[in-house]
């Protein structure tokens, strides 16, 4: 079973506060008014029900909204369930979602123990039981800015289902309170704004890293540097734009998630005028 989640893992990165060279100012708002809940989650199995077996260890904290202003509170929660579960779950409300999430990895995880009692008899000859049959799968969302109609939040994701080491993941959604979608680069950057924005991207990533050169980011961990275009994987907050490139994206392993903040004045000549994120922006 191929599921999309992701873990309570920390903080993002630390914003700066926004200045912009041109005569624009932002104006803070008051957050929406936008209520949450949130479902716990902590479940552990161990293979054959048996505690001196290797185990599983699923641990969910979802945030959803329970209450906004307008009609549109069933489109919202069903953008927060698709962002956390994934496709398979879009349809169900918050609370069935993580119900039936949790009977699917427990039934995914069960589908080992045929092959862990083979190794069992093979560990009989003095052959160990190898530790990958031990999984875990941690994951949080959080929400990161939740003011001029906008919610953005981060899913966090982690998980190990044997190998030399787990998987991490950072994904982050912004959604538009007037009409209950996610809102994607093209709702908020002119046409062919990708050329544009990638080498802002590097630069910043360059500057991050206390390089001069963005070349010489490839000799840090980076692949090729002239491949790093957006990815969609951004959030929105008073101060500009963070994307994420999540492990092997655009670096190996060892790098890590890459986290880069835009502030809104060094993007502002590719934002839309009309986008829904104009205000913050000064536009």
């Amino acid at each position: 079973m191929k599921t999309h989640l992701l873990k309570t893992i920390i903080c993002l990165v630390a914003f700066g506060l926004l200045t912009t060279g041109c005569q624009h100012t932002t104006q803070k708002e008051a957050d929406n008014a936008v209520k949450f809940d949130s479902i716990l989650v902590d479940k552990t199995y161990h293979l054959l029900d048996n505690p001196e077996n290797p185990n599983c260890n699923l641990q969910i904290k979802f945030t959803y909204p329970v209450s906004v202003e307008n009609d549109l509170l069933a489109d919202i929660q069903k953008q927060f369930v698709l962002a956390y579960f994934g496709e398979a779950y879009e349809n169900l409300s918050p609370k069935d979602a993580v119900e039936k999430y949790q009977n699917d990895y427990l039934a995914a995880y069960k589908e080992l123990e045929p092959d862990y009692e083979e190794e069992l008899k093979r560990a009989e000859d003095g052959t160990p039981v190898g530790a990958w049959f031990s999984y875990y799968e941690l994951s949080s969302n959080q929400i990161q800015f939740n003011q001029n109609d906008l919610i953005s939040f981060t899913v966090n994701f982690e998980n190990y289902t044997g190998g030399a080491h787990g998987a991490h993941a950072y994904n982050h959604f912004v959604i538009d309170l007037k009409n209950g979608k996610k809102l994607k680069e093209e709702d908020i950057f002119i046409d062919s704004y990708q050329e544009q924005l990638a080498p802002i991207l590097v630069a910043q990533i360059a500057k991050q890293n206390n390089v001069t050169d963005p070349k010489e980011l490839e000799n840090m961990g980076f692949f090729s540097v002239d491949e790093i275009y957006p990815n969609n994987n951004f959030l929105i907050d008073e101060t500009g734009i963070t994307y994420t490139f999540n492990e092997y994206e655009i670096a190996a392993y060892v790098v890590g998630p890459i986290h880069v903040h835009i502030p809104f004045e060094d993007v502002q000549l590719l934002l839309k005028q009309d986008s829904p994120i104009a205000s913050l922006a000064g536009l």
